[in-house]
């Protein structure tokens, strides 16, 4: 073996990823996979939800139903207290996936079709990590950004073809649920480095607790409720698969794979919650459900590679 071919040999070795790395991103891409999955039954779980109760009674009470849980449990496990350095990520998180994403989603779906908006729910990945480009400097290939986008509008363009392309009076709530989400998904992947994922979510439930109990005690005496069974399983279903269990498992996967890449797996969100919202709600689903979700996993799989 010549010196240039010994030379050649150790670099293979040295940039090819060890079995280990390859393992550890397999099961940050499946938690990631998971929680999208979890995700994508909220817009249909709010909607039961909203079948017997208003929308800030649907919003308090599934605060209050994840945030108690979540109290108890870090109790139980005697967790550390976030650092200084760390609770302004966490009110972030707060703001934006526990508190904002949630109210404004539902206000949204008041008028809005699960179809409808499932829209923004598409745009995601893109200003989650737009986002993450300008909050750490991170820079991302041409490829990429070509990808993730084509990816965007195949999701728009085909939930507006579905939703027959006409505007909801909730677009204005949608547009601000994007936003603030994106920046919560951020902030939270990047603590999820610093401290377990769980224990995120948990101390950002724990931290608009005292106001969701007391919010949800005067929604339920200011609108009307209607409990059935529908109401009962939506809302138990957004409050601990989503809320909690889903963004636990979700900024567990972004602190493995990294931000960008575990926010283009939400690009299929969108088609599982078409799905869902035929099999759960009864809408009817076009032929073109079938092209949509094949291009978007291509897309999928183009910024996965792209990201490496």
């Amino acid at each position: 073996m010549t010196a240039q071919d010994s030379a050649t040999l150790r670099s293979t070795i040295a940039v090819s990823p060890s079995p280990a790395d390859s393992g550890r991103s397999a099961r940050g891409l499946l938690l990631a996979a998971l929680a999208v999955v979890a995700f994508s039954l909220t817009f249909p779980g709010t909607a039961w939800a909203l079948e017997g109760l208003g929308p800030w009674s649907t919003v308090t009470c599934r605060l209050a139903l994840a945030g108690l849980p979540a109290g108890v449990a870090l109790l139980v496990v005697r967790a550390p207290r976030p650092t200084r350095r760390q609770w302004p990520g966490l009110l972030i998180v707060t703001a934006g996936t526990v508190v904002g994403f949630p109210l404004l989603t539902t206000l949204a779906l008041r008028t809005s079709t699960t179809s409808h908006a499932a829209v923004v729910v598409g745009l995601l990945p893109l200003t989650t990590a737009a986002y993450t480009a300008a909050r750490t400097g991170v820079r991302h290939s041409r490829l990429f950004w070509a990808a993730a986008g084509t990816g965007a509008v195949v999701v728009v363009g085909f939930a507006l073809w579905q939703s027959g392309g006409a505007p909801s009076g909730g677009d204005l709530y949608l547009c601000g649920a994007l936003l603030i989400c994106a920046a919560g998904y951020s902030e939270g992947g990047r603590l999820a480095r610093e401290m377990p994922g769980w224990q995120i979510i948990a101390w950002a439930l724990v931290l608009c607790l005292p106001v969701a109990v007391a919010g949800a005690a005067f929604a339920l005496t200011a609108e009307p409720v209607r409990l059935t069974a529908h109401t009962v399983a939506g809302l138990l279903w957004v409050a601990v698969g989503s809320q909690f269990v889903g963004l636990w498992v979700w900024y567990r996967g972004m602190a493995v794979i990294g931000v960008a890449r575990a926010s283009q797996l939400q690009l299929a969100q969108p088609l599982l919650t078409l799905v869902w919202s035929v099999v759960l709600l009864g809408e009817r689903l076009t032929p073109a459900a079938p092209a949509a979700a094949l291009a978007v996993l291509v897309c999928i799989g183009v910024t996965q590679r792209a990201a490496r």
